[in-house]
C-alpha cells in the first residue's frame, strides 16, 4: 500500500463522471441560464456572473463528445479554477448532473483505462472504486474555454 493519496472529487456530467483534484473545484451553484456568446461553439454555453467574474460554462460532455446536449432540468454548474496563467479568466465551469463526491485515491483503488487515443481535453481515462471516469485534461481545457469564449488566448499575467 502506497502513502500517497490524493483528495479528489468525481463530478457527474452528461454520460461520464470527471475525476478531478478536490483542491480545482472552486465552488458548486445551482442552475442559472448562461448569458449567450455570440458566435460560439456548441458547447460553450455562455458566461455567469459568479464572485464579481465573468465565467464562461461549457457542456464537458459535447466538447469530448460523450453527449449530444444537456438536460438542464436539475442540472448544477460546477465552478473550476484554471490552471493558464491569466488575470482574465481564472475560472471556468462545468454543466454537472447532481453532486459532486468526494474521494480519495490511492494505488489501491485507481486503475487505469487504456486507450489507444482520447479526445482533445481528456488526459486519460481511469477506474476508481471500480467506477469510469474521465480524467480533463485541466490545462488545455483552460486554453480551450479562453480561445471559445473570449475568441483568443487569454493573456498571461
Amino acid at each position: 500500500m502506497s502513502d500517497t493519496e490524493i483528495r479528489s472529487v468525481m463530478v457527474p456530467v452528461t454520460g461520464v463522471e470527471l475525476l478531478l483534484p478536490n483542491a480545482t473545484v472552486a465552488e458548486m451553484v445551482g442552475f442559472t441560464e448562461p448569458d449567450p456568446i455570440p458566435e460560439a461553439v456548441d458547447w460553450v454555453l455562455g458566461t455567469i456572473l459568479w464572485h464579481g467574474w465573468q465565467v464562461p460554462v461549457i457542456s464537458y460532455s459535447s466538447l469530448i463528445e460523450e453527449a449530444d446536449g444537456e438536460d438542464l432540468k436539475g442540472a448544477r454548474i460546477c465552478i473550476l479554477k484554471t490552471l493558464i496563467d491569466t488575470d482574465r479568466m481564472p475560472y471556468m465551469a462545468v454543466i454537472t448532473q447532481g453532486h459532486p463526491r468526494l474521494v480519495t485515491i490511492t494505488e489501491d483503488n485507481l486503475e487505469e483505462i487504456p486507450t489507444e487515443s482520447n479526445p482533445i481535453a481528456v488526459a486519460g481515462r481511469a477506474q476508481v472504486d471500480g467506477r469510469d471516469a474521465v480524467i480533463p485534461d485541466l490545462d488545455r481545457l483552460g486554453h480551450l474555454v479562453a480561445h471559445a469564449a473570449f475568441g483568443a488566448l487569454p493573456l498571461t499575467s
